[in-house]
């Protein structure tokens, strides 16, 4: 059974590769023939799903989208781009401002939010936007990963390491991911300070948008505050963080359908276009890798780790951190984060170690990994089509002129924090 479910699981990879855009496909398709081969029981499937992580996912890309309706964000950018003292400067704090984003809203839609204001901004200077744009998708991938609601890598990781939304600023008293994270963001934009400096030191001069709603900034804040007081009533990560995010969510919809009266087809279009094929995807993935757990490859696969570290703590961390940054930036980092994290929680505890320090290590190196690439992140690929559509080019040795100095940067600075903090 052990070598069916194995290859079954190497199948749905190779699909997920091959097709990125049906990969919800591949991963329903393979929990099916698990359910099939009786790797799981119909029960356990229901149990396996994570559904409070599907709760805050679909929650919190309502409250994304509604957020880029408020166009909130397009003002703030303005105002920097006015307040800035040179056009080099302007560029790096809106790369800042985009990290500062996708730490609480969905990286794609961060994205999309952030394009139109960069597309802007380039047209009037007459500058070509495709490093701007390559700016802005590495920069949300990063943040990403700061917080609970960043990314689904770092709701995926909440759940198994039972970590609240504050944890991820502190725990055990020390300084967590948050905060090694944000060291990698200063030295990422110190990277793009310097590339972009060429652009000019003269002021920049912008027409500025107009706020036309302030309460998806509202329902925003409510919903990071209400995660940051669950924190503190319950433990780790629990139902009622995914109610709130949903209930949320369905406010937020209501107001944009019925108070805002959008009308119908905006509200239809609203709920259509959210990134249902990555709920499907994750609900599959869940059961494939319950499934892989139930058979024993994954206590197979921390053997073969701890053998290869031969003991040795540097080895492992940078064995866990090298092997997350090639992989991410080829294949999507879902089902590698589910796979890895007990696999990484339970070789530091064999090495006794706190098992943060590998859990942090595939963590940033999945996530940060998927700059590497044009189509390691699907910032990545919605940042290259937006380029395509303004009929400007962008390929593999382009992308890699920004995404592989900016992955090794801001990676081995917050590698570097990480080991510093939980060695």
């Amino acid at each position: 059974m052990k070598w069916i479910v194995l290859g079954v699981a190497i199948v749905m990879y190779g699909a997920i590769i091959i097709f990125p855009d049906r990969k919800s496909y591949a991963a329903l398709g393979a929990a099916v023939i698990m359910l099939i081969l009786r790797a799981v029981s119909p029960l356990q499937a229901l149990e396996l799903v994570n559904w409070n992580i599907l709760m805050i996912f679909v929650g919190s890309l309502v409250i994304a989208e509604l957020f880029i309706y408020s166009r909130v964000p397009a003002v703030i950018a303005d105002s920097i781009v006015l307040h800035a003292p040179g056009i080099g400067f302007a560029i790096t704090a809106i790369l800042v401002m985009t990290g500062i984003i996708s730490a609480f809203v969905e990286n794609v839609a961060t994205v999309l939010v952030m394009a139109p204001i960069a597309l802007a901004f380039c047209e009037k200077l007459k500058l070509n936007p495709r490093m701007f744009m390559v700016g802005l998708a590495v920069m949300a991938n990063l943040q990403g990963t700061a917080t609970l609601v960043g990314d689904p890598p770092s709701m995926i990781f909440a759940d198994f390491a039972k970590y609240s939304f504050n944890d991820f600023f502190l725990y055990n008293g020390k300084l967590s991911i948050f905060f090694a994270v944000q060291a990698g963001m200063i030295a990422g934009a110190l990277f793009f300070y310097f590339f972009f400096a060429k652009a000019g030191r003269e002021k920049a001069s912008i027409e500025k948008e107009k706020v036309l709603a302030i309460v998806p900034s509202v329902l925003l804040i409510l919903m990071i505050v209400g995660l940051a007081a669950f924190s503190f009533l319950f433990d780790g990560l629990t139902l009622a963080s995914g109610f709130l995010v949903m209930v949320l969510g369905i406010f937020g919809f209501f107001w944009y359908w019925l108070i805002r009266k959008e009308g119908t087809a905006k509200a239809r279009k609203l709920v259509q276009e959210l990134d249902w094929d990555t709920v499907l995807f994750l609900a599959g993935i869940f059961v494939v890798v319950g499934a892989i757990d139930q058979v024993g490859l994954l206590k197979d696969l921390t053997a073969v780790l701890f053998n290869l570290a031969g003991g040795n703590v540097l080895a492992g961390f940078l064995m866990i951190l090298t092997v997350s940054v090639i992989l991410s930036g080829f294949v999507d980092n879902v089902p590698y984060i589910i796979v890895m994290l007990p696999v990484a929680a339970e070789l530091a505890i064999q090495l006794n170690l706190e098992r943060e320090l590998y859990m942090f290590a595939l963590l940033i190196g999945s996530c940060m990994g998927g700059n590497l690439t044009p189509f390691g992140a699907s910032a990545n690929i919605v940042s290259a089509g937006i380029l395509r559509k303004q009929g400007v080019s962008m390929n593999f040795g382009q992308w890699l002129k920004i995404g592989v100095p900016f992955t090794f940067i801001t990676t081995g600075v917050s590698a570097a924090f990480i080991w510093l903090i939980w060695r």
